[in-house]
């Protein structure tokens, strides 16, 4: 909080643009506009350091009282004008500005000042326009009523519709000022009824009060959960703007608006905006009345557009960005009432920063600055055109964006049937789990009752690229159809899901295909390759390319997603999940092994599988010749490729009760007794499988050299990297790597092949124990997701339904860990490996291969940490090589968020 002697209110002439900290956006902006001098009403900004003392005491800091007396005082003699004066009033605004734009989330009273007295006051400082002064006086009580002492808004809007419909107005520039000053007085006796006083009539105590009030705006819920989504801290406060009243409702030689200097949605230049005669700058804001394009405004008042065009060029100079523009013209007098750097869609922003490149406004640094990894992910995913008039089934949680059409199907095996026939598919599951992985992969698209963003049908859509929609808890789901309100769907039925807005629609959708992703795979005609998105992205994509330090490889099991990553630009394999290479026919293979009672039944088993593995990896080092490929021995929970233990009791009992032979299942479900595990993420998997079952690992080293030998006897050059998973100390690595090495010297011999041994740290133990695992190791990859399952104690399957929504709403959680690493704690693990392992072997190769890997705050993380690489799902693989360009150039500030 403040220090003794702290100044707490700043005058417009005394502040920049560089203190948003403290003066808020708007704060700064204004005064950055006064200094450029621009017309802007005259006003003074109550810090974000005294808001901050207000929500920690429940009280205004010692001497913030002073300060704003003394600048009130100020105001007055720049105006001429007294607050409150009963002849020639001042009126003030109170308007919020936090640090980072946060439009319509806090609180803003116009007309602060009016009482009984001023507004005969205020008519004849309006050349005796008495509805002027009534209406203006209406507002006041409206704001501050529904802002500062929570009189419910609707009571107030019921009277005005009322006072509209006795009038037979359409609109309330047709109420006159008896209507007007009848509508105070049944505002007064609604404010009195809900609130127990009378509307105060002291001015500065109406000051007081709509200052608090923003204050306390800060802790709205609409606020908490904007600043939530858009990841700003929570403990910045707000800033609180008092300025003298300019007003647009004075008659149709007045009004107010909002500019752009180009297009916020296309990044167009041209002149955009809106414009509402005879209004004040809320009416614009709540659409009570019909705007016009700002053009119009030439011929209504040609020398104050023309002066707003000259501003509105000179500020986009000054600020070399995108400038959103609010004013308002007073009798012909045009007031500058705001500017801040205006936010933008996703196209925008790449189209707006390569054009001020081409202009020499900014760097190619700063336009890769001004846009974000997420942004580029919005232009990846394909569209729904909703020009097609949809029928709307349900809507659920948009969890892995994109636009997805196809057949609707209840299980996995189904989906992989009918995409092998070469049918599109809808995945409709109450909820997933590893079994579906190769329903979900043969799919469009995801579609769940249950789960949220982290479920595990959200997780494995969004590193596959995969549409999902989650937690669509309306879907009444049956063997082979599903009904929602009232309407079935059947199996076969098609169906269409929107992965951004949750939308889930019946029959197909039309789909617009996403040119910047077409631009990625190199399947863009030379005509559509320049196209104005396109051309920027690629600009600056080169430039991030350029730029970066870390290098981006991609979490890849099949050739094809192999050769997909390769063509976004992945620069190698960071993670392949042979785990995954076991499933469908090959799980009965596992099966056996695991179960084997006797040497050879594993050989037979082993000796079964290595052909099979073995073509895998010459497949996938095929598709990245000449890259590196990290392959993860296996690494499944042991309960994933065993037989249901509860299905095989059952099986046993009934059996058993009808008198039929069931000595084979009674034998097989003693088997599964022995291995059943309670907590089968922390029991028999990982290295510990490699070590208990005999035989694994090294059919697994056998089949990844000989393939490499394989191809580089086709003169292809193969990098293979086996990492050794769910170490926690140096001598499961050191007994693995033995084994490992006998191997590689056996098959590799003279071919020219070298393949590096590194683990995966995924274990807290081992990122404490670093410096020793490092002795053996060519590398570590940092396993996030299990690293943060581990640190947390989460069970990453089971949390987020049940309680991470609670932590996220009492600011536990800014974010989900599993969605963006957590600095203070996974994160220290992640720096303690990385530093402790380097120590002891310099040229230690440092990775991360979880989720995180995608996403843009982690990759700065890692960047700061000094890994050598991050891997991600191919889709994600443009988004991380932006953002490591943009982690490599942060160490400058920056306005573009």
């Amino acid at each position: 909080m403040g220090n003794a002697g702290e100044k707490y209110v700043y005058d417009f002439s005394e502040g920049h643009k560089g203190l948003k900290e403290l003066l808020g956006g708007k704060g700064a902006n204004l005064a950055e506009m006064t200094r450029m001098g621009l017309p802007v009403p005259a006003g003074f900004t109550v810090t974000t350091r005294a808001c901050q003392a207000y929500l920690a005491t429940g009280d205004n800091p010692a001497g913030l009282a002073e300060e704003i007396d003394s600048h009130l005082a100020a105001l007055e003699s720049a105006m001429g004008r007294r607050l409150g004066d009963a002849s020639d009033p001042l009126l003030v605004s109170v308007r919020s500005g936090a640090a980072f734009s946060m439009p319509g989330m806090m609180e803003t009273v116009l007309n602060v000042g009016l009482n009984d007295e001023s507004v005969a006051g205020l008519a004849a400082q309006a050349g005796g326009n008495e509805r002027f002064a009534w209406d203006s006086y209406r507002r006041l009580i409206q704001m501050f009523g529904k802002t500062v002492c929570d009189v419910p808004g609707e009571e107030f809007s019921n009277a005005l519709e009322e006072a509209k419909t006795a009038r037979g107005a359409t609109d309330d520039l047709h109420l006159d000022a008896a209507d007007l000053q009848a509508l105070v007085d049944r505002f007064k006796r609604i404010f009195a009824k809900n609130t127990g006083h009378d509307f105060p009539q002291d001015p500065k105590e109406q000051l007081r009060l709509a200052m608090e009030a923003v204050f306390r705006s800060w802790n709205a819920e609409r606020a908490v959960l904007y600043r939530r989504q858009e990841r700003i801290p929570a403990d910045l406060g707000t800033a609180v703007n008092v300025v003298a009243m300019v007003f647009g409702n004075l008659g149709p030689d007045s009004g107010t608006g909002v500019a752009f200097t180009r297009d916020p949605a296309s990044g167009a230049q041209g002149i955009y905006g809106d414009y509402l005669q005879n209004a004040q700058g809320e009416d614009v804001v709540a659409g009570i009345r019909n705007t016009i394009p700002l053009d119009e405004l030439r011929t209504l008042d040609r020398r104050s557009y023309d002066e707003l065009l000259t501003i509105m060029a000179k500020l986009e100079g000054h600020y070399r960005d995108l400038c959103d523009i609010e004013f308002t013209i007073e009798r012909g007098k045009l007031w500058m009432l705001q500017t801040r750097v205006g936010k933008r869609t996703a196209g925008a922003a790449f189209r707006i920063a390569a054009q001020l490149v081409g202009e020499g406004m900014i760097s190619l640094d700063e336009a890769l600055r001004r846009v974000s990894g997420a942004q580029l992910a919005q232009l990846m995913f394909p569209r729904f055109d909703l020009a097609a008039d949809p029928v709307a089934l349900t809507k659920g949680i948009g969890a892995s964006p994109g636009a997805a059409v196809g057949k609707v199907v209840f299980s996995a095996p189904r989906a992989v049937e009918l995409a092998a026939a070469g049918e599109q598919v809808i995945l409709v599951r109450r909820e997933t789990n590893p079994e579906d992985l190769a329903g979900m992969i043969a799919a469009q698209g995801i579609l769940t009752a249950r789960g949220g963003k982290t479920s595990h049908a959200a997780v494995v859509a969004r590193g596959m690229g995969r549409t999902c929609v989650c937690g669509a808890d309306q879907l009444e789901i049956a063997a082979d159809r599903f009904t929602v309100a009232g309407r079935t769907v059947n199996e076969g039925d098609v169906i269409s899901i929107d992965g951004t807005t949750g939308c889930v629609y019946l029959d197909a959708v039309p789909v617009r295909p996403s040119e910047v992703v077409q631009y990625f795979e190199g399947t863009l005609s030379s005509a559509e390759a320049e196209v104005p998105l396109v051309d920027a992205v690629h600009k600056i994509m080169s430039h991030a390319d350029a730029t970066r330090d870390l290098a981006v490889r991609t979490n890849a099991d099949t050739a094809d997603d192999a050769a997909r990553a390769r063509r976004f630009g992945a620069e190698g394999i960071g993670l392949c999940r042979t785990e995954h290479m076991f499933l469908g026919d090959r799980r009965e293979l596992v099966e056996r092994l695991i179960l084997a009672a006797t040497p050879g039944e594993r050989s037979d088993a082993l000796a079964a599988l290595l052909p099979l593995q073995r073509a895998d990896f010459v497949d996938l080092f095929r598709a990245m010749d000449g890259l590196p490929v990290t392959v993860r021995l296996i690494d499944p929970p042991l309960h994933e490729f065993l037989p249901s233990l509860e299905e095989l009791a059952v099986n046993v009992a009934v059996a058993r009760e009808r008198g039929e032979d069931h000595a084979e299942d009674a034998e097989l479900l003693d088997a599964v007794r022995r291995m059943h595990e309670q907590n089968p993420m922390l029991g028999l998997r990982g290295v510990r499988l490699g070590l208990v079952i005999p035989g694994l690992f090294a059919m697994q080293v056998r089949a990844i050299t000989e393939a490499a030998v394989q191809l580089a006897g086709e003169g292809l050059d193969p990098h293979p990297e086996i990492m050794v998973p769910l170490v926690g100390a140096v001598q499961e690595l050191e007994m693995v790597r033995q084994e490992c090495e006998q191997i590689v010297a056996e098959v590799v011999a003279d071919s020219g092949v070298n393949v590096l041994i590194g683990t995966m740290i995924e274990v807290p133990r081992a990122a404490l124990t670093a410096g020793q695992i490092a002795e053996a190791a060519d590398f570590f990859s940092f396993g996030t997701n299990d690293l943060t399952q581990m640190g947390w104690g989460f069970s990453r399957d089971d949390v987020e339904g049940a309680f991470f929504w609670r932590y996220l709403e009492l600011g536990i959680f800014g974010i989900s860990p599993f969605e963006s690493i957590d600095r203070e704690g996974v994160g220290r693990l992640i720096r303690i490996a990385a530093e402790e392992g380097r120590a002891v072997r310099p040229e230690l190769k440092l990775g991360v291969c979880g989720e995180h890997g995608g996403d843009p705050e982690s990759v700065h993380f890692f960047h700061e940490v000094g890994l050598d690489y991050v891997s991600c799902s191919p889709f994600r693989v443009p988004v991380a090589r932006l953002e490591a360009g943009r982690a490599a150039i942060t160490g400058e500030d920056s306005d573009s968020r």
